[in-house]
C-alpha cells in the first residue's frame, strides 16, 4: 500500500534512508518523445529575446529519479482542481530547445508528496517547437510554503536547470522564503479546469 510522508519526523527518515539526489544527476536515458503535441497546442507565437536564464531554485527532499514518461499525472480516483500546464522551453535566444526534458513532480491536494511510489510525479520532452503540455492537479499547500510545481528542465546533452513555479494571488507568496515572482505562472481560471502557462529559458550558447 502506497505510503505518503505525514511528518517533519517522516520527511527526516526519508532523507536519511535514501540522501537528496544531487540535481547534476542525469534524470533520463534520451529517446524521443512517445507523443508528438502538435496536435494539442497552439502554434508557437512570435517572442523576443531572452537574455535571463529562468532562475533556479532548491529541488527539496521529495526529488525521485527515474520518474515514468508522460504528459499526464491524472489518476482514477485523484482529488483535486484539475489545470492544464502549457509552455515553451527556449534558448536565451529565443529559440526552441527541441527534445528537452522535463521532469515534474508536486503534493497532492492534501499537500502531502509520495516517497515511495510515482503519484504526481512525470517526465516528458518537448517537441519541435519546443512545447510542452502537462496534465495535474492544483496542489495542496505544504507546511511553510506556498502553492507550487518542482520541476527539472534539460535540454539534449546541457545541464539540469532545477527550479519551481508558483501561483498567483497566493496568501502565502509574501511569507514563503523561496518564493520568486520571476516564476508566477500565467493563470486562466475561468473554467472548471485551470490553464497554466511557462516558458523556460535556457543557456544553451
Amino acid at each position: 500500500m502506497m505510503r505518503i510522508a505525514r511528518s517533519r519526523k517522516g520527511r527526516r527518515d526519508f532523507l536519511r534512508k535514501s540522501g537528496v539526489v544531487a540535481s547534476s544527476v542525469l534524470l533520463a536515458v534520451w529517446r524521443e518523445p512517445e507523443h508528438a503535441l502538435a496536435d494539442e497546442l497552439s502554434p508557437t507565437p512570435a517572442c523576443k529575446d531572452h537574455p535571463e536564464q529562468t532562475p533556479p531554485q532548491t529541488e527539496g527532499p521529495f526529488f525521485l529519479p527515474r520518474s515514468p514518461q508522460r504528459a499526464s499525472l491524472l489518476e482514477p480516483g485523484m482529488h483535486g482542481t484539475k489545470i492544464v500546464l502549457t509552455g515553451r522551453v527556449l534558448s536565451t535566444q529565443c529559440t526552441p530547445a527541441v527534445s528537452a526534458l522535463l521532469d515534474f513532480w508536486h503534493a497532492d491536494d492534501s499537500g502531502e508528496y509520495d516517497v515511495d511510489g510515482f503519484r504526481l510525479r512525470g517526465h516528458q520532452f518537448t517537441d519541435s517547437q519546443g512545447r510542452y503540455r502537462l496534465e495535474t492537479i492544483v496542489p495542496g499547500l505544504y507546511p511553510g510554503r506556498t502553492r507550487h510545481f518542482h520541476v527539472k528542465v534539460q535540454a539534449p546533452n546541457r545541464q539540469v536547470l532545477t527550479t519551481q513555479l508558483y501561483f498567483p494571488g497566493e496568501q502565502r507568496n509574501s511569507r514563503d522564503f523561496l518564493f520568486d515572482r520571476r516564476l508566477l505562472m500565467t493563470i486562466d481560471d475561468r473554467s472548471d479546469r485551470k490553464a497554466a502557462q511557462f516558458d523556460f529559458v535556457l543557456k544553451l550558447g
